[in-house]
């Protein structure tokens, strides 16, 4: 179900917008990301996302509040877009924001020319059969038999029509991957 009155709008250089941007990113990711538990951390990564990411969205209630957050950044002479980051106010998850955010991304970077988005969703807390292991030598293999265990946002991605298309065996130190999913945008 989709927030009612929710719009999306670019993200302005407006300190009170930045500001509950990060709050949500900080919310998001404590525990799971221990990059972005201080709130000064939370504030850089939207600040650089600023400067640095060519497409930064964000999804307001009907009260005008921060309820979303996606960046983007064009790759590839603007073939291939990177989502970074997607996140989502926990109390209006699982009401269509994440879904809308990545719908408007989409479009967007499709009249841009682009051919295919992607994303790396990190398992830096053992929420994957692909966490606290080795993964070498068959990569592969483990990739293919992928499990969630706690509700790692790979599988919301998949609802979305990305696919699995990497793994980076410890990408975040022993037995903490990224995994790198994919979607065509133009048929």
């Amino acid at each position: 179900m989709m927030q009612a009155q929710m719009k999306i709008v670019d993200l302005a250089r407006d300190e009170q917008l930045i500001q509950q941007v990060a709050e949500i990113l900080k919310e998001s990711f404590h525990g799971h990301c221990p990059d972005y538990d201080d709130i000064n951390d939370a504030l850089k990564k939207v600040r650089e996302a600023l400067e640095d990411h060519e497409l930064n969205r964000i999804a307001l209630d009907e009260e005008g509040r921060v309820i979303g957050w996606i960046g983007g950044i064009r790759q590839y002479n603007g073939h291939v877009w990177e989502i970074d980051p997607l996140v989502v106010r926990k109390q209006t998850q699982k009401s269509g924001v994440g879904r809308a955010l990545i719908a408007d991304f989409e479009s967007i970077v499709k009249d841009l020319g682009a051919d295919t988005i992607w994303l790396g969703t990190d398992d830096e807390d053992g929420r994957t059969s692909l966490a606290n292991r080795d993964l070498y030598p068959d990569v592969w293999r483990h990739m293919r038999d992928i499990e969630n265990y706690g509700k790692h946002p790979y599988e919301f991605y998949a609802k979305m029509g990305f696919v699995i298309v990497g793994v980076l065996p410890d990408a975040n130190g022993p037995g903490k991957p990224d995994i790198y999913m994919a979607k065509k945008v133009r048929s």
